[in-house]
């Protein structure tokens, strides 16, 4: 069995923990960008105005390991074939380069914040992972044509992320 993958067995619960696990590090990533944004600093200086580029510079080296070496090894250690085909390469691409701007955009967002930057972290964040849940169900619905068979709970849950999202942000401890 392939990390991840199922053979057409049952899924079971594999799915919902990788999720989880998704979650939990997701959950602190704006967390450890915006320290490294930070720190990028040395003490006593005046702060970088190029501290978050230096800190997306390091984000994109630990893509580079995580995201090329370790597939690569697992790719060479299942045998896998080496055939692609356009349409995986292309939105595979789109969906690197859409990760790596929000990325970005994260760390723009961090520079724009009012100052101290840190008690806005969270609302950041909270904007982005409230937001993005919504933008997900809204695109893949229109992608895949299902807009026939949605029903009110799929829309309640719309307005409940985005409320919840408001909330939070809102409502941040001080």
């Amino acid at each position: 069995m392939i990390l991840g993958q199922t053979d057409g067995a049952p899924a079971g619960m594999t799915w919902l923990v990788f999720a989880l696990l998704t979650v939990a590090s997701w959950g602190v990533y704006g967390i450890f960008l915006h320290k490294g944004q930070v720190l990028m600093t040395p003490a006593g200086e005046a702060v970088d105005p190029n501290a978050r580029y230096k800190a997306f510079l390091f984000v994109g080296v630990a893509y580079f390991v995580t995201a090329i070496v370790a597939p690569l090894v697992v790719l060479l250690v299942n045998g896998a074939s080496w055939k692609f085909t356009g349409g995986g390469v292309t939105y595979s691409l789109l969906a690197g380069i859409v990760g790596a701007v929000g990325a970005f955009f994260v760390l723009m967002a961090f520079g724009a914040a009012p100052k101290p930057t840190f008690k806005y972290v969270p609302v950041v964040m909270s904007i982005i992972f409230a937001g993005a849940p919504i933008v997900n169900a809204l695109v893949s619905t229109t992608i895949e044509k299902h807009w026939g068979g949605v029903s009110w709970q799929f829309m309640l849950g719309i307005a409940l992320a985005a409320a919840g999202g408001c909330l939070v942000t809102y409502y941040k401890p001080h």
